[in-house]
């Protein structure tokens, strides 16, 4: 039995229409349709295609890994592994390590030292301003001083980290996964969801239904432009998103 005729037999035996699976999966039905005749063309390449089978695979309850073993066998495809897929395209320069320069360290310890005495100089000084702000008013009351303002520091945003935010506004395939192949997330994210993630390193994002969702990264909008078909982004600190 084929890949396809068994989707389609344990779809009909878990009682599912293939509008249902596509609601379910949010892959269109066109595709599902043509994965149950053995027609892959729609699918947009090998990677795409294993994830349909494995996403319909389990929205009907069957065990989606000796259907992709079959599918390698059939389509005789090489093995893609993630990190293959979603390996950086510029490579991590490492910097060479120098050795230190004693005369410059010097300076700056020295720079530090006096930037310390000035600051005691002054912090010490504002303290005393509040007293010596008191003066006599009318009636010979003395008006209260004025304390000075405290100056709240401001958080920065870790240079270092992306920020993902994605908000389903209709039901979206999603598959989070490292550079190095590591999965964080999949799964279908149903409409009104929302994911956020935060990550230190390269992360490729999948998204099943581009058009269903609301994506932000860093707090900009990241959907592509008119995405009808499955993408991946390749989202990283420091890093441009690439659309896939």
């Amino acid at each position: 039995m084929s890949i396809g005729d068994t989707l389609a037999e344990a779809r009909r035996q878990a009682g599912l229409t293939v509008t249902q699976v596509s609601q379910r999966t949010c892959i269109r039905e066109t595709i599902i349709r043509g994965i149950e005749r053995g027609d892959y063309s729609a699918c947009g390449g090998d990677f795409y295609a294993r994830g349909h089978i494995r996403s319909i695979a389990r929205a009907v309850g069957a065990d989606p890994e000796p259907l992709i073993r079959e599918y390698d066998q059939v389509q005789g495809a090489p093995q893609v592994t993630a990190a293959d897929v979603f390996e950086p395209a510029t490579p991590i320069k490492i910097r060479e390590r120098r050795r230190p320069n004693w005369s410059a360290a010097m300076v700056i310890a020295l720079a530090l030292l006096v930037g310390f005495v000035v600051y005691h100089v002054v912090s010490s000084g504002s303290q005393a301003s509040p007293v010596a702000s008191q003066h006599v008013g009318a009636g010979g009351h003395k008006a209260k001083a004025t304390p000075g303002r405290t100056a709240t520091p401001v958080t920065h945003a870790n240079p270092n980290s992306v920020v993902i935010r994605l908000t389903a506004t209709e039901d979206c395939w999603v598959e989070l996964t490292t550079s190095s192949g590591r999965q964080i997330f999949q799964g279908v994210i149903n409409a009104g969801a929302t994911k956020h993630w935060t990550e230190h390193q390269p992360v490729s994002l999948v998204l099943g239904n581009p058009g269903g969702v609301a994506l932000t990264v860093d707090g900009k909008n990241a959907v592509p432009t008119g995405a009808t078909q499955p993408v991946t982004l390749t989202l990283g600190p420091h890093q441009k998103t690439v659309g896939g």
